[in-house]
């Protein structure tokens, strides 16, 4: 699926959030939101879904105009904050979220066993989410915005709080994901992570200070660090 971001403009109250934001994310592919907190990143999510309407400027999904309920029931969306319910077990989180989107059965309890263990959670998934830690708790957020096949996943900082080992397997299955066609945006402050993506946006403040495939972007930095283009950036436009 692909995304094609129109002039967004964001305030709130007199706060400027988002100003004039316009880029492309292209089907297939993995795209990377890098900002640290405040930059505007999970913001500009929440409009993409619908969630959250801009002051000005436009979202289109596959040529349609969000929001579209049709096109919401092909998107996985994972928040910085979980939304899940503490009395229920980690399967039966599974099974609400997945009953939302008409999955249910033997389909349901294939995909589901199938997460568990990318996530790390099949030997807990009867613990009740009330007595599962924070990382436990990202982990099955996670798992819930893939329960249904989406074909487009949007993960604000989806491996926070994951220990390294458990977070290079969720990434090598993400990239699976992209293999299978799927579209995947990604919100970071994680430098290394970028690496993972084929596009990256860096936003400061509300505004993209560069936007280009990870590759050019590394060929850009200094040293090819990508975090030195934050300050690179910076500089060149307190010279203008």
């Amino acid at each position: 699926m692909e995304i094609v971001i129109e002039g967004i403009t964001k305030k709130f109250k007199e706060q400027s959030v988002l100003e004039q934001i316009s880029f492309v994310m292209e089907e297939g592919s993995i795209h990377c939101l890098l900002g640290a907190s405040g930059a505007g990143k999970t913001t500009l999510l929440r409009i993409i879904t619908g969630a959250l309407k801009a002051d000005s400027g436009s979202v289109r999904i596959d040529n349609i105009p969000m929001p579209n309920r049709p096109i919401l029931n092909k998107i996985g969306f994972m928040p910085q904050q979980d939304g899940l319910y503490n009395e229920l077990s980690v399967y039966d989180n599974l099974r609400f979220f997945a009953g939302i989107q008409n999955l249910h059965g033997k389909e349901f309890d294939k995909k589901a066993l199938e997460l568990l263990e990318i996530v790390d959670l099949l030997k807990d998934k009867n613990k009740r989410v009330s007595h599962c830690s924070g990382g436990m708790k990202k982990r099955i957020s996670l798992a819930a915005a893939l329960i249904h096949s989406p074909q487009l996943l949007i993960l604000d900082e989806p491996t926070v709080g994951i220990d390294p080992v458990l977070r290079r397997q969720i990434w090598n299955y993400l990239k699976d994901l992209k293999k299978q066609g799927k579209t995947l945006v990604v919100t970071t402050h994680v430098m290394d992570e970028v690496q993972n993506c084929d596009y990256a946006a860096l936003l400061q403040n509300g505004h993209i200070l560069v936007k280009d495939s990870v590759e050019n972007l590394v060929q850009m930095a200094n040293g090819g660090n990508i975090e030195e283009l934050f300050f690179t950036n910076n500089s060149e436009e307190g010279k203008n």
